[in-house]
């Protein structure tokens, strides 16, 4: 069975659209290019491994396409070598032409696809970018690792990455961690199991506490 990476540069604030320059989207969003003042070659090492190795990718279609545009002319770059020639899994609806070479379609249901491609034989699957895929994968529980790559800096508004169900909760775990002297912060966690909570009190609520809780449960705080 493969195992499923999920990759990202976010911001403080969650936001993961356009990184890489102000071309990379066209839709309106004010700060594409967001990453790039704090890129150094403190970050070579961590990007090094999490794109090194044997794996393929797993798209969403709007990251593909832009993927699609750019890749294939700048096959000169190590990334790109390693992009245009590995496979790449899209994850789609529409019925249009995936034109960058080894490139194959996943059609239907998203969590059923992935899944029966998780569970083939080949390498391991990163997904890049591709912020749609995660409210359906995270609360099936299908990717097993999470890159979070955190860039000091907050967006205000974009697309967020996080999933708004409930059947997503769960821990992860730190695998190892790095951080740049420009205050990125790159993070490896493993899926871990389900919350655990617990309290901090060391005696019984007085009644001010009681009288707040009654309020809360009540919807009139």
């Amino acid at each position: 069975m493969r195992e499923i990476t999920g990759s990202l540069f976010q911001s403080l604030d969650g936001v993961i659209q356009a990184p890489g320059g102000p071309e990379e989207d066209q839709t309106g969003f004010a700060h594409g290019g967001w990453t790039f003042p704090y890129f150094d070659a403190s970050l070579a090492a961590p990007m090094g491994k999490l794109l090194g190795g044997a794996y393929e990718l797993l798209l969403g279609r709007r990251t593909y396409e832009i993927f699609a545009a750019y890749w294939p002319h700048n096959a000169d770059q190590p990334i790109g070598a390693t992009f245009n020639a590995i496979r790449k899994h899209v994850v789609t609806a529409s019925d249009g032409a995936l034109g960058w070479n080894n490139s194959f379609r996943l059609a239907g249901d998203p969590v059923a696809a992935i899944s029966r491609l998780k569970e083939s034989d080949g390498p391991d699957l990163l997904i890049q970018g591709s912020s749609m895929l995660y409210p359906a994968l995270l609360p099936a529980g299908l990717i097993d690792r999470m890159v979070l790559i955190t860039f000091p800096v907050m967006l205000g508004r974009g697309k967020r990455w996080y999933a708004d169900d409930p059947s997503a909760a769960r821990t992860w775990t730190l695998v190892e961690q790095t951080h740049s002297p420009k205050g990125v912060h790159v993070a490896m966690l493993a899926r871990d199991g389900a919350v655990r909570t617990g309290s901090f009190a060391t005696k019984p609520p007085s009644a001010d506490e009681r009288a707040l809780r009654q309020r809360q449960a009540a919807g009139r705080w």
